[in-house]
């Protein structure tokens, strides 16, 4: 199947507003619908708290970029047909046979013009990933920043197929504009084979051996360990502990500030233009209810009381990304009333406030299919910030978050290795003192 755009010669006028066309959308692709853009910021951000003597003074391990030859036989390829890849560092001592495979995050694309203007980036290409990248948080190899998976083997996989390593396009897509803008371009959605590609690459690098596997990810890669999760389980034998960690994963279908519900247009196109339907669980899909549309099986909220596989769901309560994109973005506040509040939740009104408490109430009534669940755990804080395992200071460090005295990494580690039922929920904004609040106006 081929889609083409339509080459026809223009004037001035037209190029005017092509320009201006194209300039819009790429600012509120790159902008609104770009997690890893807050990822940055949240790295530059975040106010640290002490750290670990080893920490200052152990030189932090540079991982190599691995990519995987063999899946351009398949067509397990990046947006632009480039190799996908994944981090690898090898575990040791009595982790050696234990697998924590990490997802990448970075939005995603929903159109076309956006998929082709993901591939000059690392979220659409391998050309450029980093060759080499620090791992931290739950990636760390140090047992004082990382005391249950440190020795693990500890795998990144490189987010570059735009929906969540869930994309299943049998042929390219081709794309043609008006030379003036874009050559002609070929497109390739096939995030599932690149998901299948890895996973097969790293069972032949000894996790067909694993006797413990942790799947987990951050942001579009936290929905993706939502929606990989039980296929994630097949891969080991019956008899190992196998489990799934969303972080920041759980993006809510819900009204915006002007009453529309502007994220299901948007998960919609994503769902449509790479051809999603047809993976998404079968058990959420085939509800019978006639208003019922199947793409919005999206939205985890919908599929996780059907996932089989043990999961624990961290997310902040004041989601920073869901507040800017879904809750309040740009389209639903013409005026700017809820720029401050966006940048900064301390600067948020009283009316504002009130509205992101109702963010955390609809996301806490989402969650209670974990309600008298041993096997399922949570972790919800009441922080203005996205994702938590990546970050050295928000995973595990003596200025970490804490609910009940517990870090996210200790909370974590006990869900795993069922030490305790985790379901740890905070109390309402501004309780919580712990938090590592974003400030994008800082």
């Amino acid at each position: 199947m081929k889609w083409r755009g339509i080459g026809i010669k223009w004037g001035c006028t037209e190029y005017s507003l092509a320009v201006v066309g194209l300039v819009t959308i790429a600012v509120t692709v790159l902008v609104i619908m770009n997690t890893e853009n807050i990822d940055n910021i949240l790295k530059l951000r975040a106010v640290e708290g002490p750290r670990d003597n080893d920490m200052t003074t152990d030189a932090p391990v540079l991982v190599d970029l691995t990519l995987v030859e063999s899946a351009a036989v398949e067509g397990a390829v990046c947006l632009d047909g480039t190799l996908p890849g994944y981090h690898l560092d090898r575990g040791f001592g009595s982790g050696s046979n234990s697998w924590l495979i990490h997802l990448e995050g970075g939005g995603w694309c929903n159109n076309l013009m956006s998929c082709a203007m993901r591939k000059k980036t690392h979220l659409g290409s391998s050309l450029y990933m980093e060759r080499q990248i620090i791992f931290s948080g739950i990636l760390s190899n140090k047992p004082s920043e990382n005391p249950d998976f440190y020795n693990w083997n500890r795998v990144k996989v490189r987010y570059c197929d735009g929906a969540s390593y869930f994309g299943d396009m049998e042929d390219e897509i081709q794309i043609k504009l008006h030379e003036f803008f874009f050559k002609e371009y070929n497109i390739y959605f096939r995030g599932q084979r690149i998901w299948q590609a890895i996973m097969h690459d790293l069972l032949v690098k000894g996790m067909d051996k694993a006797d413990q596997g942790l799947l987990s990810g951050c942001s579009a890669g936290g929905l993706a360990s939502f929606l990989h999760c039980d296929n994630f389980k097949e891969l080991f034998s019956r008899h190992a502990k196998v489990k799934c960690l969303g972080d920041a994963g759980l993006f809510m279908d819900m009204k915006d500030i002007s009453g529309a519900y502007h994220i299901r247009s948007f998960y919609n196109e994503v769902v449509t233009t790479q051809g999603i339907v047809n993976r998404l669980p079968k058990s959420c899909t085939s509800r019978m209810d006639p208003t019922w549309l199947e793409w919005q099986c999206f939205f985890p909220q919908y599929f996780l009381p059907y996932i089989q596989t043990p999961v624990f769901v961290l997310n902040p309560a004041y989601d920073s990304w869901q507040i800017q994109n879904i809750l309040a973005p740009s389209v639903a506040d013409p005026h700017g009333h809820w720029q401050k509040c966006k940048l900064n939740i301390k600067e948020c009104t009283p009316s504002q406030l009130a509205t992101l408490q109702d963010l955390r109430t609809q996301m806490l009534n989402a969650l209670q299919v974990f309600n008298g669940s041993r096997s399922g755990g949570m972790f919800i804080n009441s922080c203005f910030t996205h994702c938590q395992t990546e970050m050295q200071v928000t995973w595990f460090s003596p200025g970490s978050p804490r609910l009940n005295n517990k870090t996210i990494a200790e909370a974590v580690g006990d869900w795993y290795f069922d030490r305790k039922v985790t379901r740890e929920i905070d109390c309402p904004y501004p309780c919580d003192s712990s938090c590592h609040n974003l400030d994008f106006e800082a």
